[in-house]
């Protein structure tokens, strides 16, 4: 069979650049096709209206929209397309994806969550499943991300530590705000453990990188100038490139993938950057768009072997659809309640607080029966952006405020002390009315039907989302902060998206098997969040990129192995 490439990968975010990387080092031709543009550092600025107010780094919805699925009161699913509503499911079209916008999170997953159902117990109206490896398989790609990522942080014990193969992280903890000191005094008194949150950003220059430029919290939606955030970008597709056998090829949006009469995949349509048709080959694919965007171009590859599309004769791809359940909160510490040193402290600008709670992990407490999975809970500042911030502050207690009212109330935000908000993780239980489909009449601009997306939710996702987020509100009182606040809301977070074509053994209940191979092809992988029986209750990007390193081992002996010209030896791994 003739091909272009030995592997073509479709997505270059978290679950992309691992498998270019690592199939690039060992010997193999690799292209990865991107359906958006390639921006380097030089193009990243801390800019509001860019990251947050247009869609510089996002598709226009103009153009490229979602159609998503709300419930009313009544029990009906109402359809609204992205566009008129506003909704905006597209995290970072562009080389390396969703992973240049992170905050940068980096918690693993738990021994337990790879058995929720195993040590829970079922759950009435909730698909939860066993994941089909179990913490050890995946504990070494964890391992190997610190190393090839770049991690940052400092390993502490706590209740529900995690056991690592390593004594600690390869890189210190960035530089801390004098507000995680507040937080370790507050739960020392509270009898709490908190911990260092590890953060996929490089402290200082290394790997040919450069270093946190430390400029106050602009780290999430916002992508990295000095290449510290390791995005796949430029902690693996750079070096992937500089291999000679690895080419991105920008702009190209895959439509479909095609197979031959035995039912292997022997190409990959997609669209250039002229909206001209074009095909690419290879002996073996990796889709890694984004658990949405990979169901979606699975459904759309139908032929005479997959009528209802790639993979899906059990009907299962685009169903148990993921987010990240949890919870919200903030609070505020004024500065006239600390001493002048402390208000000085208080007032600096740029670190990180870098603290989390991990102490209700697993919920034991006959306020919440039965003893159940909880989560994690993260302490950072409030996002920065002063055009979404002043845009709050607009409405009073009795409606609209404006001139001299308003500037006061403006004086006091930003002015009166900082605001810590609570991020509380939990997981998103998979329902069968939180799914993808095609809808049957918006499509794109390519003349493709779009993704749409049910959101349905389990109750559980707010209980446990509830009382994390109150306990996190806990530990800022006991800091001394005013107006603390705390909620939990069922509407999905966007950024935070995993399921559709879960793994498994069983090719009935599965569309991937444990290596993340379709089961009913076999040279298609599945890399992105897509493969997660269930979420965890942490961010998913450690886990995937994780993962994709341990699909890459995989593909590598299906393909015969490490090249012997490829330069690769196991010490240099």
């Amino acid at each position: 069979m003739n091909t272009d490439f030995d592997v073509c990968v479709i997505g270059s975010g978290a679950g992309g650049g691992p498998i270019a990387y690592a199939l690039a080092r060992a010997g193999y031709s690799v292209v990865v096709l991107e359906k958006g543009p390639w921006f380097t550092d030089q193009d990243y600025f801390k800019d509001e209206l860019a990251c947050c107010l247009r869609s510089v780094y996002t598709p226009d919805l103009r153009e490229e929209q979602h159609v998503v699925e709300l419930e009313d009161d009544e029990g009906n699913w109402n359809a609204q397309p992205t566009y008129g509503s506003g909704w905006n499911f597209w995290n970072g079209n562009c080389v390396g994806g969703s992973s240049n916008f992170m905050s940068g999170f980096f918690h693993r997953l738990k021994p337990v969550d790879f058995k929720l159902l195993s040590t829970f117990g079922p759950i009435e109206g909730a698909n939860v499943a066993d994941w089909p490896i179990a913490y050890e398989d995946l504990e070494p790609y964890y391992a190997k991300v610190e190393k090839e990522v770049g991690v940052s942080g400092r390993v502490v014990p706590h209740p529900h530590a995690e056991p690592r193969s390593t004594p600690g992280f390869p890189y210190p903890a960035t530089s801390e705000h004098a507000i995680a000191g507040l937080i370790d005094g507050a739960c020392e008194r509270l009898g709490l453990h908190p911990i260092p949150t590890p953060r996929a950003i490089l402290p200082h220059p290394a790997m040919g990188r450069g270093g946190c430029s430390y400029n106050g919290g602009y780290c999430g939606s916002t992508g990295c100038s000095t290449g510290a955030k390791g995005s796949s970008r430029v902690a693996l597709l750079n070096r992937a490139l500089a291999t000679g056998r690895c080419e991105v090829q920008p702009r190209a949006m895959a439509s479909r993938l095609i197979g031959d009469r035995r039912g292997r995949l022997v190409a990959a349509e997609y669209f250039g950057a002229a909206g001209e048709s074009r095909r690419v080959g290879a002996r073996v694919f990796v889709v890694a768009c984004q658990a949405i965007e990979t169901a979606r171009l699975l459904l759309l590859s139908t032929g005479p072997r997959h009528p209802n599309g790639l993979a899906n004769r059990t009907g299962l791809v685009g169903q148990n659809l993921l987010f990240a359940g949890g919870g919200a909160g903030s609070g505020r510490l004024l500065y006239s309640k600390f001493d002048p040193a402390g208000a000085e402290e208080l007032r600096r600008f740029g670190t990180f607080i870098n603290r989390a709670l991990q102490d209700w992990y697993v919920i034991d407490d006959p306020a919440l029966r039965p003893r159940q999975k909880g989560g994690t809970i993260d302490f950072v500042h409030v996002h920065p952006s002063p055009v979404v911030r002043a845009s709050r502050q607009i409405r009073g207690t009795d409606g609209l405020i404006w001139g001299k009212p308003l500037k006061r109330k403006l004086e006091a935000h930003f002015r009166e002390g900082p605001y810590v908000k609570i991020e509380a993780f939990c997981d998103w239980l998979p329902v069968p009315d939180c799914r993808v489909t095609l809808d049957p009449a918006v499509k794109d601009k390519w003349g493709l039907p779009v993704a749409r997306i049910r959101t349905g939710l389990h109750v559980r996702n707010l209980q446990v989302g509830w009382y994390l987020a109150s306990k996190g509100a806990e530990v800022l009182r006991e800091m001394g902060a005013e107006n603390v606040i705390s909620f939990a809301s069922g509407t999905p977070p966007t950024n935070l998206v995993a399921g559709t074509c879960r793994f498994g053994d069983d090719p009935a209940t599965s569309v991937l098997d444990r290596d993340c191979r379709a089961h009913e092809v076999e040279n298609l992988f599945v890399t992105d969040g897509s493969f997660m029986p269930t979420g965890g209750s942490v961010p998913y990007t450690w886990t995937i990129y994780a993962n994709a390193f341990r699909v890459a081992d995989r593909i590598i002996e299906q393909l015969g192995g490490v090249r012997s010209d490829s330069g690769f030896t196991e010490a240099s791994k």
